[in-house]
């Protein structure tokens, strides 16, 4: 066995999003290009899990800070 990471990730350029089962405390997290791509990959699972908008990523850098839970109006 080797030895753990240490580097940190970088995220690409894009819109970034997190899928988790309710209830659960950990996800898997979803890239997609566009904002578009990224609401559609919201409709898709919105009504079977809990879908957190974690935000957009320019340059390695987050966008906006905070993730934001989507909740199904």
């Amino acid at each position: 066995m080797g030895r753990p990471p240490t580097k940190p990730i970088k995220f690409r350029d894009g819109f970034y999003i997190e899928i988790r089962n309710k209830g659960k405390n950990t996800g898997i997290k979803i890239h997609r290009d566009t904002e578009a791509q990224m609401i559609r990959t919201i409709k898709e699972y919105e009504l079977t899990k809990e879908v957190y908008i974690l935000g957009e990523s320019k340059n390695g850098k987050w966008v906006n800070k905070e993730p934001v839970l989507h909740v199904v109006k």
